[in-house]
């Protein structure tokens, strides 16, 4: 059979292509093979294999939380000095207001981290803290798209489904992107925040939710006997062949029938990897998820573990609900700070810091990147009449705090900064551009090489810019 192939012409074996299932299972493996092969003639050694990112929707205070800014207290109260006319988000520029919680030096490394964070801020050593991020935009919308896929409005791919797209699939029985969202709502965006938007579908995030059926319609609403189930999925599978020989060998197609045989795949998997039955009593504990504080967070969290072991390549947890509900619904914090920042983040730092731990324990970290993101910071004041200090904080553009941690970083570091106050960016600002860029880099991807050919313009998730943050690398 192998001397027959081999005497096949190059326009027979193009005929035979383009015909049955087998073919398609084919393309889709000399697809995923040119890509990567385009991707290692980059010669970069990636570092990371996995990554899960916890996303604070709404905008954390970076000057509360890891941007130690010793002049805020002294400036309290006082005017912001500066010739620029900053972009705000209620077009009032209120006064200087000090910090909300105290910072001290944490670990060896002596980072500066605020008691809004005690469990994390325990874990300095392993933080990557990033002080000098910016956006181009200070609404929520358009800054959390830009966040997840380069781009300030939709239709663009989000950073998991890049990775899944450059990466493949490790698991099959396992989607390569899940999304985990927080029990009080998806994030304002919705599902356009993890779209595969023009890459094919299978690279979207699936959305895994709580309860005993993390995926919806995932099973049958009643008891199929296995004798049926067989000669339906045989059927399924005939009809299936019998359009891809009419219609060829077509990406959407392909993506379209994968997508199927993964959900048939999952109805054995998901099962499995969703239970905690096989965690200790103390590990749950750790993770909080009988706290009913914690509880929420410390299952996803737990779940992202366990999803990562199973091979899948990005997991994404989103903390904070709709904006356009109630204020306690996420991080946008204009009224109260104070009030709301200890709510939110009383919710995630403990299971964030148990995941953390648990990873390094198991050996996991060295090969995972764990992403802590806001699409904005605060301000050091509030946006209202210049002779009163409010107790909120308002949108913040020019410059906040992200971290990350494990695969390929310097641990124990913090780059770049703002300025006195926590303003703005003014010591090596990083773009979203160069953050994605740098994760790409780190899963051994030259971000200028990952592309794909859309309405005639090769796409990429650095659209025309991104530099590798290379101090941050270890």
């Amino acid at each position: 059979m192998v001397n027959n192939f081999n005497l096949q012409t190059r326009r027979e074996f193009f005929n035979w292509g383009m015909n049955g299932l087998g073919a398609t299972a084919l393309a889709t493996l000399l697809s995923r093979e040119s890509t990567l092969a385009a991707l290692k003639d980059s010669k970069l050694q990636p570092k990371a294999k996995r990554a899960i990112h916890i996303c604070l929707v709404g905008g954390m205070s970076h000057v509360d939380s890891f941007d130690y800014k010793s002049e805020l207290k002294k400036f309290h109260g006082k005017s912001l000095q500066t010739d620029e006319q900053p972009d705000l988000f209620f077009g009032k520029m209120g006064l200087l207001r000090q910090q909300d919680w105290e910072f001290k030096p944490r670990g060896k490394s002596g980072l500066m981290i605020s008691d809004m964070f005690p469990h994390i801020a325990e874990l300095a050593d392993d933080l990557t803290i990033l002080r000098s991020m910016e956006s181009k935009s200070a609404n929520h919308t358009p800054a959390l798209f830009l966040a997840n896929s380069g781009f300030e409005f939709n239709g663009f791919p989000s950073m998991g489904s890049w990775i899944s797209y450059g990466m493949g699939l490790e698991n099959e029985s396992l989607p390569a992107y899940v999304v985990l969202n927080d029990e009080r709502g998806a994030p304002n965006t919705g599902a356009s925040t993890w779209s595969s938007s023009f890459l094919p579908s299978n690279h979207q995030g699936v959305v895994f939710r709580g309860g005993a059926q993390p995926v919806r319609d995932l099973f049958p609403a009643r008891e199929v006997n296995s004798q049926s189930d067989a000669a339906t999925r045989e059927f399924i599978h005939s009809i299936n062949e019998q359009h891809v020989n009419q219609l060829g060998v077509q990406s959407a197609l392909n993506a379209r029938l994968k997508s199927y045989e993964l959900a048939a795949r999952m109805q054995t998997s998901i099962p499995e990897v969703s239970s905690f039955a096989e965690e200790t009593e103390q590990t749950q504990s750790e993770y909080g998820i009988n706290e009913t504080q914690t509880a929420d967070m410390g299952r996803r969290c737990l779940l992202g573990r366990r999803l990562l072991e199973q091979g899948v390549r990005f997991v994404q947890l989103f903390s904070g609900g709709p904006v356009a509900g109630s204020p306690r619904a996420s991080w946008d914090a204009h009224e109260n700070v104070k009030e709301n920042h200890t709510i939110e983040a009383g919710r995630i730092d403990k299971p964030v810091a148990a995941l953390l731990k648990d990873l390094k324990q198991r050996g996991m970290l060295d090969e995972t990147l764990v992403l802590f993101t806001t699409e904005f910071g605060r301000t050091p004041f509030a946006q209202s009449d210049a002779d009163k200090v409010g107790p909120g904080r308002d949108h913040n553009r020019y410059g906040f705090s992200c971290w990350m941690a494990g695969a390929g970083l310097k641990p124990g570091f913090a780059f770049g900064n703002t300025d006195e106050v926590g303003w703005k960016a003014v010591e090596r600002p990083i773009p979203w551009h160069d953050f994605h860029a740098t994760i790409l880099h780190l899963f051994g991807i030259d971000h200028e090489q990952l592309t794909f050919y859309h309405n005639g313009i090769q796409r990429r998730l650095t659209n025309v810019h991104g530099d590798v943050v290379h101090e941050v690398l270890a």
